[in-house]
């Protein structure tokens, strides 16, 4: 028996059972979270507080990135491009797993807002893949840029002795680097004025919410 292709409201349909086990699932990492082995840090309340808020920001990243793949995937017009962005939003499940555990060792929460910021997301990269797959793998690279410089600014900002979230978010970083590259390979163009600086200050209002809800 022939496999079955899916239709764009096929796709739509999966998209949404994607997103409620982004949202509100357990994810499940196919591969081993980086702080595996490593021993828990000795942080003092704030430190903790600290470190979880920034735990939560990349979780929270993690969700749109699920989204933004998911939307792009579904509406994108070549099929080898659809199951490149559904690889990539299977490796960030990994991410989004790795960092649900982090926030759990921390005894803190997800954002109280991730199902805003999933929709938001999967709205931006339905529209990105139907501007054309070379502008939706722009969208990729210029994401993961801005995901790359942002997880070397925690890396900085994460107490010392947090050996469990430096591990994680420095295993997340190589990953978004790789994403970006694949994508441009791919043919993902530059994105215009003013949408690279949007992105930025929709990333940064992400940023500050996510931090303390």
């Amino acid at each position: 028996m022939s496999a079955r292709t899916l239709s764009t409201l096929d796709r739509l349909l999966v998209g949404g059972e994607r997103a409620l086990e982004a949202i509100a699932g357990t994810p499940i990492a196919a591969r081993r979270s980086p702080a595996t082995g490593l021993a828990e840090a000795e942080l003092d309340e704030t430190e903790r507080r600290h470190a979880a808020g920034l735990m939560r920001i990349n979780h929270t990243g993690e969700v749109c990135a699920q989204a933004l793949y998911v939307g792009q995937a579904a509406l994108a017009r070549d099929a080898d491009n659809r199951e490149h962005l559904l690889h990539a939003a299977a490796e960030e499940t990994d991410h989004l797993a790795w960092c649900a555990e982090r926030l759990q060792q921390l005894h803190s929460r997800p954002s109280l807002l991730n199902p805003l910021w999933y929709a938001g997301s999967y709205a931006i990269g339905a529209v990105a893949a139907l501007a054309g797959d070379p502008v939706s793998l722009g969208f990729v690279v210029e994401t993961e840029r801005q995901v790359e410089t942002h997880l070397a600014e925690h890396l900085e900002k994460l107490p010392v002795q947090d050996a469990r979230s430096r591990a994680v978010l420095a295993t997340m970083q190589a990953d978004e680097i790789r994403h970006a590259e694949a994508a441009r390979q791919r043919g993902g163009v530059e994105l215009p004025f003013p949408l690279p600086q949007l992105m930025h200050l929709s990333s940064m209002l992400m940023k500050t919410v996510a931090y303390r809800l």
